[in-house]
């Protein structure tokens, strides 16, 4: 125990008031010294612990005078220690530093009281250490391994209150060095200068700001307590939050630092490591981790401290400019292993970003080099001096700093890292990896040269795709359970995970899926450059063999991008002309293979990639139309005549079974307005039209082939309800259960055509009447026919609606385009041949036999049709009668007389539904029936009368074989009145006989023909010759029925007989009996 007297304060003085000691006397001054600094120490811990208890009186003893002395005299010492010698100083640390040794040893044997008191002590002597460092930091790198070395010693010590002493003044040493003015002028020095007194400088920098932060990596390192290294990454968080932008040349110690966290397996230090202070959480202290750095959909909430951007991130993003460009691969290497650590999920998606980050400086700060480059003139310029002094300061630091290093090799040094990343196991990293490799490329990619985009193409881009597509393929298709999340009745309760990622098959198959994309992407904004690179077009060919197998092999979800990987990429560059034509071929063969190869269309997934693979066609075709050839649309129409014809014969569709268009159909059916041929193809009408055709109900269909066979279903029930069963005679037959099995799935698949056609009918119909009219007539008759078709679909499926869409759309052709049937515009205008108008008349004429007449009245529609169903039908009727009589046989056609004839003939036989009946059974035909054969009989009569407005040569021939055809049919009525008044006797007629024969009288009282129509009358030559001049011809018919009306005068119905009255009186005037006054 070293005694307060006088003699000890008197050397006390004397010792702190030398200013130069000699080297020899070093070892003695720093024994007295330890022998003074014991009872300073001492002195310390009294003076605070009066001060606590306060019991002590200023008079009881003369100790505290003593210790008032000693404190002041050890402020003096410590604060007078920059004037001392190097030497002295060095021998005062030592003294400190012994001190507290001797403390640390008695401090791991005691315990309690002494403990407290030995720590204390320690303490003291750290204080007064870090006060001389303070003191002396103009000249601190003798002084400083002295002082750190110590501080390492009990930091690495295993009593924690040692521990923290000793970080804690690690931390203070460090930032008093970084944050004084004899460093903030030596950093002021570029790296760059020459001077020899400047390199110097430079040196003794390099070699101090090593040594200050040296500590914290040889402490990280070497210590094998987590909380030391904690506290050591705590302490590197404060260097760089303070004074990071000052550091220069310890760059390297720093990375190698952070980049050993990184490998750690401790949660805590890699948290630290890539936040560098662990801070405290409060519950606002969220981050919205951006969804595109995520391997998930949505927006993800992480709660991270909020301090984590002042760290690795702050280096990345805030601290890159700062960083010497030696050591900027460094920077992107550590960056790469937090991204590629496994403990801790969101730093690696962080990790990533910062990696997105490095790439925009880089890029950036190559820009503003080759501006720099550009420019140089202009800085030499009064106003380029001007400028460069108005240029942001962190610009020219990335310009400088870029000078130095290769920014190509950074940027592959990056790709590098994601490409190693998108192997990575955990779904989101990968992911994230992904999107920042093809991101970066899409939007610095016009910054980066043809060596540099070679390079990302074949060692970074296909590299990626065939990696990850064998990872997909390679994969285990065994489901995941989610995590457990605790027990109910004994059970384990499991987080669910969506059924389309519980597989790592499924997972991997979404990063091929955001591979592709990223290709898409490149391929969409640089294809006119990409496709001048060297071996391009064999890139592009692999390209497309992995899309083909993946469409045909992969999931349904990779299939769909490979397919708009391909698909975007055409259609973005073929407006504008920079899409050779060879690359459009390579794209239509691929989809041409894979739709015939593709499996059953039955398959949900199958289907879904048809379904996009023709809706590719169709925008592919609209884009694209100024490059297509006519083999090449040819190609296109076929391509989708195989889907059509495929999904045809495919019935394993429910939507099917309850009456909707498949979805392969629906999707072809909404392209086929698309497919409408372009100026220069208009060769190509007549082939599309064509075969759309081919889709239309045939002749020689299942339904007539079957028509007869007792053991088949009615054809009724095949058209007519999808859901109609067996018969019953059938199920209890071995052989013919097959048979009638087979004939459920051909009912099912012709309904299922039905539909089709039901569909595609009007936007044929729109498609022909968009067509050139030379390309119309051509195509016309078949169109005609095909029509006729689907028109006579009525006869077996009267409830159907093929037929009423088909007569809407024969009327549309006939009406909206009456230049057909006009032979100036078919045949001296556009020199159509005579025989194609022969049969286009031909078909026409067969048209309205079959459906007016070959099946009318054959099949009446269920009970189930609601009134307006019924008044639309007989519309339709009533309209297709309107267009034959009111414009096709008064038009001046080119029509032959013999298709003439037959068209007034098939008005005649639909004329005669009323009549030809028994007269048992004319009351129980429907009212629409007999309301249509009056209005044939109408039409007849029209055509038979004389108009002078639209009298032409057509007109007046049709009119003579009509006035002939009405003739006999208005005899025929006439005669079948009176045989059946005669035969019912005192019965009344039926209504609808009786009205016939009213509405014949009428109508032949108010015709008037031509002298003509009259000429082919077969009356008397001397009957002819005895009609007055001036009534030559106008009611000639009449004199024909002339036996007819002399026998009605008998009949039982008074308006028959007023009517023949009035008849008779027209025969007399127009033989010119009548009345004569005789007075005349």
């Amino acid at each position: 125990m070293v005694l307060l007297v006088p003699r000890n304060q008197v050397n006390g003085r004397e010792t702190f008031e030398l200013q130069e000691i000699k080297v020899a006397m070093c070892n003695r001054v720093r024994d007295k010294l330890g022998n003074m600094l014991r009872p300073l120490s001492q002195s310390v811990t009294c003076i605070e612990v009066s001060i606590a208890v306060q019991k002590l009186t200023r008079d009881s003893s003369g100790q505290y005078s003593d210790f008032h002395i000693l404190s002041s005299l050890n402020s003096q010492l410590f604060k007078s220690s920059a004037l001392m010698h190097v030497s002295a100083v060095r021998s005062l640390l030592s003294a400190l530093r012994q001190l507290s040794h001797q403390c640390m040893a008695a401090t791991l044997g005691a315990i309690g009281q002494a403990s407290n008191q030995n720590i204390g002590r320690i303490s003291f002597s750290v204080e007064r250490m870090l006060s001389i460092l303070v003191n002396n930091l103009h000249r601190v790198e003798p002084l400083w391994d002295e002082v750190v070395g110590h501080f390492l010693e009990l930091a690495d010590s295993s009593n924690d209150n040692l521990r923290n002493i000793g970080l804690d003044a690690l931390d203070k040493s460090i930032s008093a060095v970084l944050g004084s003015d004899q460093f903030q002028e030596s950093t002021s020095l570029k790296p760059g200068d020459v001077s020899t007194n400047k390199q110097t400088d430079q040196s003794d920098l390099r070699s101090l700001e090593c040594a200050v932060i040296s500590p914290l990596k040889v402490l990280c390192s070497s210590s094998e307590s987590i909380d030391v290294r904690v506290g050591s990454l705590k302490i590197l968080l404060h260097v760089l939050e303070r004074h990071g932008e000052k550091l220069c040349y310890s760059w390297p110690n720093i990375l190698d630092m952070l980049r050993s966290v990184a490998h750690s397996s401790e949660k805590d230090l890699i948290t630290l490591g890539f936040q560098v202070r662990k801070t405290s959480l409060e519950s606002k202290d969220f981050m919205d981790v951006d969804r595109r750095w995520l391997g998930v959909s949505g927006s993800l909430k992480v709660k991270l401290p909020k301090d984590m951007r002042r760290s690795l991130r702050v280096i990345m993003n805030d601290g890159l400019s700062t960083i010497p460009a030696d050591c900027l691969h460094v920077c992107i290497d550590v960056a790469g292993a937090y991204s590629a650590q496994k403990t801790e999920l969101n730093i690696s998606l962080t990790a990533v970003g910062l990696l997105w980050t490095s790439t925009d400086f880089i890029v950036k700060g190559l820009l503003h080099g080759t501006e720099e480059d550009t420019e140089t003139d202009q800085r030499n310029s009064e106003k380029g001096e001007e400028h460069t002094l108005d240029l942001d300061n962190e610009v020219i630091a990335r310009t400088s700093l870029l000078n130095f290093v290769d920014g190509d090799k950074l940027l592959l040094s990056i790709f590098a890292l994601l490409q190693q990343l998108v192997a990575d196991e955990r779904p989101e990293v990968r992911n994230s990896a992904v999107r920042t490799l093809f991101q970066t490329l899409g939007i610095h990619g016009q910054k980066l040269s043809k060596s540099m985009w070679e390079d990302c193409l074949w060692n970074y881009v296909f590299p990626t795709l065939d990696r990850v597509s064998h990872m997909a393929a390679t994969s285990s298709k065994d489901e995941w359970q989610g995590k457990e999340l605790g027990t109910r009745k004994g059970k384990a309760v499991h987080m669910l995970i969506h059924h389309s990622r519980n597989t790592a098959q499924k997972q991997w198959n979404e990063t091929l899926v955001l591979v592709l994309g990223g290709i898409a992407r490149i391929l969409r904004s640089f294809f006119p450059f990409l496709r001048r690179l060297n071996n391009f077009h064999s890139g592009w060919e692999s390209l497309l063999i992995f899309v083909k197998n993946s469409i045909s092999n992969g999931s349904k979800e990779v299939a769909l991008a490979a397919i708009n990987c391909l698909q975007s990429t055409v259609v973005s560059q073929s407006p504008k002309g920079s899409l050779p034509s060879v690359y459009l071929k390579s794209v239509l063969d691929v989809y041409e293979i894979v739709l015939q190869k593709s499996p059953n269309c039955s398959a949900d997934a199958t289907s879904k990639v048809k379904q996009e693979i023709l809706h590719g066609l169709g925008e592919l075709y609209v884009q694209a139309q100024a490059m297509f050839d006519d083999g090449m649309y040819k190609q296109l129409i076929l391509i989708i005549e195989s889907a059509i014809t495929e999904a045809k014969f495919t019935i394993n569709n429910f939507e099917a079974e309850y009456g909707h268009v498949p979805p392969v159909q629906r999707t072809i059916l909404e392209i086929i307005p698309m497919l409408r041929p372009a100026g220069h193809l208009s060769s190509m009408w007549s082939f599309l039209l064509g075969i759309l055709l081919h889709y239309l109900p045939s002749p020689d269909s299942l339904i007539d082939n079957n028509e007869d066979d007792p053991k088949q279903v009615s054809t009724s029930s095949l058209l007519g309800n999808s859901a109609s069963v067996v018969p019953s005679t059938l199920e209890n037959k071995g052989e013919d259960s097959t048979q009638s099995s087979e004939l459920v799935s051909a009912k099912m698949a012709d309904n299922t055509n039905n539909m089709f056609s039901d569909k595609l009918l009007p936007l044929l119909v729109d498609l022909f009447l968009q067509a050139p009219s030379v390309e119309k007539y051509n195509i016309l008759p078949d169109i005609i026919q095909g029509l006729g078709r689907c028109m006579t679909t009525r006869r077996d499926n009267p409830d159907g609606t093929l037929w009423r869409v088909a007569v809407e759309g024969f009327n549309r052709i006939l009406v909206d385009d009456v230049s057909y049937l006009n032979p100036a515009a078919s045949i001296a205008v556009l020199s159509i041949s005579r025989p194609s108008r022969i049969r286009f008349w031909k078909e026409l004429a067969d048209v309205y036999e079959l459906f007016l007449v070959g099946h009318c009245g054959r099949a009446l529609p269920s009970n189930a049709l609601s009134v307006t169903a019924v008044q639309a039908d007989e519309f339709l009727e009533m309209k297709i009668l309107e267009i034959l009589g009111d414009k096709i046989l008064t038009s001046q056609i080119d029509a032959p007389v013999d298709i003439l004839r037959r068209l007034i003939s098939t008005l005649d036989r639909c004329a005669s539904r009323t009549s030809s009946l028994p007269i048992e059974t004319v009351e129980l035909m429907p009212s629409h029936c007999s309301r249509f054969s009056l209005t044939c009989l109408q039409k007849l009569f029209s055509l038979s009368s004389y108009g002078t407005s639209d009298w032409n040569l057509t007109r007046s021939e049709v009119s003579k074989i009509s006035i002939m055809i009405v003739m006999s049919r208005c005899e025929f009525i006439l005669k079948k009145f009176m045989a059946d008044e005669k035969d019912l006797g005192e019965h009344p007629l039926p209504p609808t006989r009786v009205e016939e024969v009213i509405f014949v009288l009428e109508e032949l009282a108010r015709l008037v023909i031509h002298l003509d129509t009259a000429s082919v009358l077969p009356l008397h030559p001397y009957l002819k010759g005895g009609l007055l001049e001036e009534n030559l011809g106008r009611h000639s018919h009449l004199l024909f029925l002339f036996p007819s009306f002399c026998e009605l005068v008998t009949s039982r119905e008074a308006k028959v007989r007023e009517l023949v009255q009035v008849l008779l009186r027209l025969i007399t005037a127009e033989l010119g009996l009548q009345r004569q006054d005789l007075a005349s």
